[in-house]
């Protein structure tokens, strides 16, 4: 099924989405847990805000000297192979939790938040979603976060920032699913887009006293977390809340599994400008490191005042905070319960706003201008995971090409739940297939890959609303990538093979006809086999023409 129409339809849906029951879920019956006796875990899923693998490039160590080994002299021969080797951001916590989890180094996010976030929730690519950050999810898609309450008896909560919901309007706000639509027992966040300062927020709460579609805006609360100060600095308080929250659920029911969805916003520039879009964190959610860098530039903390200090400093020093803050809920929940799968992903790539200081990539990538977020090149969908928990091998590696939507399966195979094939449409007049697929089997070393390297595949896709409504689509398979601006055909794609090639230097020649993929006279020996196969992909399966 496609979804060219979706948008000519979007008036239509929108009316539906407003009077939209509050307990419509769409949720499937699944299966209780597999065993009755074996406790089942609890799950932390925890989503950086556009923070790309080339900012978190010390979770994989050998990546960039494999790199510069690649393009150099030896290999690729790119003369500027040495701007591989950049600067990352200190993220000492993340590191070591790459090194007693599962790292995967070839995740696919969509360009932009908010559609990123509903991949995750719902199982599905943007074509059947969300496809721009301003767009609304329907309350009748299927939350597997309601599937995890209802048939696996979790407790759930979400913290910190939403964005699925669509944004602020004159008629109405947020006219999509809100949290508690979603599944959730308690919201504790902001369901826009982004802060207005990191200080100073809306705190919006849904609890037990919230219809499903209602929300209520409280006073930002001063929070502390051991070695931090109280604050009001928004990661503070949302790991403050997701420790306190699963305290009271650990000890009023040590048994019941929990299920916890903490949403940053870091490392995402704010909504007001003055004097700069970026944060300068508090300075005792910074390491020796970071802090000498932001000294030697003259920024103030625990303000948005960065002195001289460029927009690459500005990310490190934000993402270091989010990595110090992190560290403090891993520690709780070490403490707490061990039985716990933590799954850490970012929502797309590092952004390259081309305004001053709004520029951040500065490491991995060698292309930089016009490929970051809201781009469907590497540096705009390629996202770190991690996951850790029982039973999974420490150190362990997968370069299965994976998506954020892979998230939905997972935390179902992880609890013990079955997954549906098919889930609801956006109206709720039918079923669509589920584009995700679980990588549970990877981490208990049972496979090597869960799709098929040729013929399977991962679709991201976005209007970009920042420059006019430009259309960017990537497709791949194991191996090859087609990269589109614009529209999807020849003139408007690019061609690469990401074995290669993986930060897409040299395009590949675009066949001028696909009659023999069409007739089955090419195979995936042939190379234009791949690119024939992700343009039929494409027609399929994209909202994109």
């Amino acid at each position: 099924m496609t979804c060219r129409g979706l948008f000519s339809g979007f008036t239509v849906f929108l009316s539906l989405l407003l009077v939209a029951c509050s307990d419509q879920q769409g949720a499937q019956q699944v299966p209780p847990a597999v065993s009755e006796s074996t406790p089942a875990p609890n799950i932390l899923l925890i989503i950086s805000d556009d923070v790309g693998v080339d900012v978190t490039t010390g979770i994989e160590p050998g990546m960039i000297d494999s790199l510069v080994a690649q393009y150099g002299p030896e290999g690729l021969n790119h003369p500027d192979y040495m701007n591989i080797d950049g600067h990352p951001a200190s993220t000492p916590v993340l590191d070591q939790f790459a090194s007693e989890g599962m790292l995967f180094t070839n995740v696919w996010a969509h360009p932009f938040c908010s559609p990123t976030r509903a991949s995750i929730l719902t199982g599905l690519y943007s074509a059947t979603n969300v496809f721009t950050y301003a767009d609304p999810l329907s309350p009748n898609h299927t939350s597997f976060v309601q599937m995890l309450k209802e048939y696996g008896n979790y407790s759930t909560a979400v913290f910190g920032k939403w964005h699925m919901a669509g944004l602020p309007g004159q008629d109405v706000s947020y006219p999509g699913m809100k949290p508690k639509q979603a599944g959730f027992d308690l919201f504790k966040g902001n369901m826009h887009a982004a802060l207005g300062t990191f200080w100073e927020y809306d705190y919006e709460i849904q609890d037990e006293s919230s219809a499903a579609d209602q929300w209520r805006t409280e006073a930002v609360p001063v929070k502390a977390l051991p070695g931090i100060a109280p604050t009001t600095f928004a990661p503070v308080v949302k790991i403050a809340d997701t420790i306190e929250w699963i305290e009271g659920n650990e000890a009023a029911d040590p048994d019941k599994p929990w299920f916890a969805w903490v949403a940053f916003n870091l490392s995402h520039a704010t909504r007001l400008s003055t004097p700069t879009q970026m944060a300068v964190p508090d300075r005792d959610t910074l390491n020796t490191e970071t802090r000498a860098e932001l000294d030697a530039c003259g920024a103030i903390y625990g303000t948005q005042d960065f002195g001289s200090c460029a927009g690459e400093v500005q990310m490190r020093a934000m993402t270091n905070a989010l990595d110090t803050v992190v560290g403090k809920l891993f520690e709780a929940v070490d403490e707490l319960d061990p039985n716990t799968y933590i799954i850490y992903i970012g929502d797309n790539g590092t952004p390259m706003y081309g305004r001053p200081n709004l520029d951040f990539i500065d490491n991995m990538y060698l292309t930089r201008t016009g490929r970051g977020k809201g781009t469907a090149y590497e540096s705009g969908v390629r996202v770190p995971m991690i996951v850790k928990g029982p039973g999974i091998t420490p150190s362990s590696v997968s370069d299965e090409f994976s998506h954020s939507a892979d998230v939905f399966p997972t935390a179902l195979d992880l609890a013990g739940l079955d997954t549906p094939e098919e889930v609801s449409n956006a109206d709720g007049s039918g079923k669509v297939p589920l584009d995700a697929v679980s990588v549970v089997p990877i981490i208990r070393n049972e496979v090597q890959t869960v799709r098929d390297p040729n013929q399977g595949y991962l679709l991201t896709e976005t209007s970009n609303l920042m420059t006019g409504g430009t259309l960017h689509l990537g497709a791949r398979n194991g191996s090859h990538k087609i990269v589109c601006v614009g529209g999807v055909n020849p003139d408007a794609c690019e061609f690469y093979n990401l074995l290669e090639d993986p930060l897409e230097e040299f395009p590949l020649t675009i066949p001028q006809s696909c009659d023999a993929h069409a007739d089955g006279s090419w195979t995936p020996a042939v190379e234009p086999w791949h690119y024939c196969q992700l343009t039929t992909v494409v027609a399929e399966n994209s909202y994109i023409e």
